[in-house]
């Protein structure tokens, strides 16, 4: 049943939708733990720390942190490989154009493609950054986040990076929550004013959120 469910298109969107929530509900988290660097060294530090003892002494030391990432890698290959799939079924179902110019889309719609890709190869370079350290700049130092997160955001090169990664983040989102909520049958004509809303709201925090760090660091407010 499983592979019945996988080989059809609603099963790829529903995995797509699925695995969709579940990265945006990590966002929110991740954002809210991130906002923590504009209290402080030790603060921001002593949170890095906590994610690794969450669970403890149930879970050992960073088994909670493995199992977060393991789901992650799951739900990102998942969300990759079905939206991959379904776009090559799109292509070979209408491989001309239409003869018929159709509505024009938004700019979100149009650029979730790119914007997937764009937000794939950020993904490698964040964690090579600021998780490895094998291409950050300023000496890498295990156990000082914070400082990492200042050297990062010392470079223009890495607020480049981060800024268009977080911009491509929030077009993805404002279109991929609507979307997932119209496939797991949450929309309906009522609804799709509000979804869109919180769509717009929820890019929009995000979006602004993730760039606070960077600004904060170029302007001072952070060092």
């Amino acid at each position: 049943m499983a592979r019945t469910v996988w080989g059809s298109t609603v099963g790829k969107k529903t995995v797509m939708a699925v695995s969709g929530l579940i990265m945006l509900l990590y966002l929110v988290v991740h954002m809210i733990g991130n906002l923590k660097i504009f209290f402080g060294a030790g603060e921001f530090n002593h949170y890095a720390h906590w994610l690794r003892t969450v669970g403890e002494p149930f879970m050992h030391y960073e088994w909670t942190l493995w199992l977060v990432r393991a789901v992650l890698v799951v739900a990102v290959v998942a969300h990759a490989v079905s939206a991959y799939q379904l776009s090559r079924r799109d292509i070979r179902a209408r491989p001309s154009k239409y003869v018929h110019a159709r509505p024009r889309a938004s700019y979100a719609t149009r650029t979730m493609r790119w914007g997937g890709i764009i937000l794939a190869l950020f993904i490698v370079w964040h964690i090579l950054d600021l998780t490895t350290g094998t291409v950050h700049s300023g000496g890498f130092q295990p156990g000082h986040p914070y400082q990492n997160v200042v050297d990062t955001f010392s470079t223009w090169y890495g607020n480049v990076i981060y800024i268009v990664a977080m911009l491509a983040l929030g077009l993805h989102i404002r279109h991929g929550f609507w979307s997932a909520a119209q496939t797991l049958g949450v929309g309906s004509r009522t609804r799709d004013r509000a979804l869109k809303t919180a769509a717009n709201v929820l890019a929009l925090l995000l979006t602004a959120g993730f760039i606070a760090v960077p600004v904060g660091v170029m302007t001072g407010v952070v060092s």
